[in-house]
């Protein structure tokens, strides 16, 4: 039986019927932000056998957690926040989080096409659209995780500068820094791959 969030503060439900003991509620919040909480393990942990162990220890750090959360944002924040700030320990622990890092150990499977799985029987445009997605993937890890991550949460997961700002802990102006230095490294990461298509 799902539980319902009809409530004027559907956070505050929840995160009462949790520490209520309905298990329940806490399996709603997991479906709630497991998507953003993937996108960000992903774009910021290149080796797969580690993704799962840390999204599980995430929602852990979440569970126990809740008595303290005061709501000053969105439940989804303040779980971006735990999930960036645990990435990030994972990446100081192995030493990764300011070199290129493991990239070269990257298997080929992690590389998923943006627009997922195509039919065999695709056409010409959808053949297009998946070689670009590839290749956008492909210069998306080449940026440093922090700039990945930034990219996702603001053009995928469309949060605004504050929202990033208090899952980062970076200011403001900083982000947008980031995200400028981020978009131009995409960039010329992206011609580079056009430029050796054309080869």
């Amino acid at each position: 039986m799902s539980v319902s969030t009809n409530h004027s503060n559907p956070d505050k439900y929840l995160i009462d019927r949790v520490l209520n003991g309905d298990k329940q509620a806490f399996a709603t919040i997991i479906h709630n932000t497991e998507a953003l909480v993937a996108q960000m393990v992903f774009r910021m942990v290149s080796r797969a056998e580690d993704r799962k162990d840390l999204v599980q220890d995430i929602y852990i750090k979440v569970y126990s957690n809740l008595q303290g959360f005061r709501h000053q944002a969105r439940l989804s924040t303040w779980i971006g926040q735990i999930t960036y700030n645990t990435c990030i320990s994972y990446l100081r622990k192995k030493q990764l989080l300011l070199s290129g890092y493991d990239n070269e150990n990257s298997e080929e499977e992690d590389i998923v096409p943006v627009q997922g799985p195509v039919a065999s029987d695709e056409s010409d445009s959808q053949l297009f659209n998946k070689e670009r997605s590839m290749i956008l993937q492909a210069a998306m890890e080449k940026l440093s995780p922090i700039h990945r991550t930034l990219v996702t949460l603001y053009h995928q997961e469309e949060m605004s500068y504050q929202e990033i700002g208090v899952i980062t802990g970076l200011p403001e102006g900083t982000v947008k820094s980031y995200l400028f230095r981020a978009r131009k490294a995409l960039k010329e990461n992206l011609l580079l791959n056009y430029k050796k298509e054309e080869l």
